[in-house]
C-alpha cells in the first residue's frame, strides 16, 4: 500500500521557569501585564501529527508520504525525516512564513503560558493530492489528520472525487469544528480515528448516533488510553486489543500518533485488523516510555520480544516476517 499522511508540521519550543508565575502577578495590575521570565533551559522538539505518524511508519520500515506545509526553516527537520524513511518531497515550503510553532513556558508548579503560531500550516489548503498521487504512482490510502481546517476539507473532498480511500482523523481540530464540517469530513471514510472523548464529541456535534456514524464509515477505530483500542464494523463483532506492559510512563504526548503509525503500517503489510492494532499498541508503548514524540528508537529484537509477550508467539511470527 502507498499511504500518504496529511497533517500539521510543527516544532515545540519548551522552556522552564524556576519560579512561580503567581509570584510575579500583581492583583490590581492584571489589566496591564508586562512580564519577562528568565528561563533555565530551552528544549526544541520536532512535532506535528503528520511527521509524528510518518516517523513511526518509517521506524517500522515503511516509506510514508508526508503531505503538509512548512516554512523556509524546514531544512533540518526535513533531513531528520528523510533519514528515518519518510518521503518529504510533497511538503509545500512557504516562501514567507515559518514552520508552525508552539512556544511554552512552564513554572515550578507546572503552570504553563503558551502560544501557538500556525505559520506555514495555513498554506496546506493549497496542496493538491492529485500531484502527490501522480508523483508516487498512485495512492492506496490518505490519512487526513489535524491540519489547517480548510486543507482538511479540501483533501477529503478530493479523495471522494478521485475515489481515493481515506481515513478521517480530526484529533485536536475537532473542538473548533461544527457539526456540518465533521459530517463532511467523516462521510465515506474507510477509517475513522478518535479517542473515547472525541467519539462522544463527534456524536454530539453531528447529531448522528453511534450506529449511524458506523454505517457511514468502513471502520471506526477508537483508542481507549491504557485499555488499548476498539475497532468496529457494521455487522461484525468489535475487535479489542489491549496494550503491552509499560516499562515506564514518561510522557503521553504523541502516543495516539504512534498508534496510528503502527496500525497503518500493519494494514500496508496485509496482516489484518487485529494484528495491525497490536503493532500500533506496541509502538505507542515505546512512545509513552520516551520524552518527546520522535525520540524513541525501535530495536527490532526488543520490539518482537515484547510483542510476543503481549500477544503471543503466533502473532509475533506473523509480524516478524514483515518487520525483518
Amino acid at each position: 500500500m502507498r499511504i500518504a499522511v496529511t497533517g500539521s508540521i510543527a516544532t515545540d519550543h519548551l522552556m522552564t521557569f524556576p519560579g512561580r508565575f503567581a509570584d510575579q502577578l500583581v492583583a490590581d495590575q492584571l489589566h496591564t501585564v508586562s512580564l519577562s521570565f528568565l528561563v533555565d533551559n530551552l528544549d526544541i522538539r520536532r512535532g506535528g501529527v503528520g511527521p509524528n505518524i510518518c516517523f513511526g511508519m518509517g521506524q517500522l520500515g515503511g516509506n510514508p508520504v508526508l503531505v503538509g506545509a512548512a516554512g523556509y526553516d524546514f531544512d533540518e527537520y526535513r533531513a531528520w525525516l528523510d533519514r528515518h524513511g519518510v518521503d518529504t518531497a510533497s511538503v509545500r515550503i512557504s516562501e514567507v512564513l515559518h514552520t508552525a510553532r508552539f512556544v511554552c513556558t512552564t513554572d515550578k508548579d507546572h503552570n504553563q503560558i503558551g502560544s501557538f503560531y500556525t505559520g506555514a500550516m495555513s498554506e496546506a489548503r493549497l496542496i493538491e493530492l492529485k500531484a502527490v498521487a501522480d508523483r508516487v504512482g498512485g495512492l492506496d490510502l490518505v490519512l487526513i489528520g489535524a491540519d489547517d481546517p480548510e486543507a482538511m476539507l479540501r483533501h477529503t473532498e478530493e479523495c471522494r472525487a478521485r475515489e481515493i480511500p481515506f481515513a478521517a482523523d480530526f484529533s485536536q481540530q475537532i473542538a473548533r469544528m461544527n457539526g456540518d464540517e465533521i459530517r463532511t469530513l467523516l462521510d465515506g471514510a474507510t477509517y475513522l480515528f478518535s479517542n473515547e472523548y472525541e467519539k462522544g464529541l463527534i456524536e454530539s456535534k453531528t447529531g448522528w448516533t453511534e450506529q449511524e456514524i458506523l454505517e457511514r464509515v468502513g471502520h471506526r477505530v477508537t483508542t481507549l488510553g491504557s485499555r488499548g483500542v476498539r475497532i468496529e464494523r457494521v455487522g461484525e463483532d468489535p475487535i479489542e486489543v489491549g496494550c503491552p506492559e509499560e516499562e515506564a510512563k514518561v510522557d503521553p504526548t504523541g502516543v495516539g500518533d504512534a498508534f496510528r503509525a503502527g496500525f497503518l503500517t500493519g494494514l500496508s503489510w496485509g496482516v489484518g485488523l487485529e494484528r495491525a492494532a497490536q503493532v500500533g499498541c506496541m509502538l505507542a508503548t515505546l512512545v509513552i516510555e520516551t520524552l518527546g514524540t520522535q525520540e524513541y528508537t525501535l530495536r527490532r529484537t526488543n520490539f518482537m520480544e515484547r510483542f510476543a509477550k503481549a500477544y503471543g508467539d503466533e502473532a509475533a511470527t506473523e509480524v516478524q516476517a514483515h518487520l525483518a
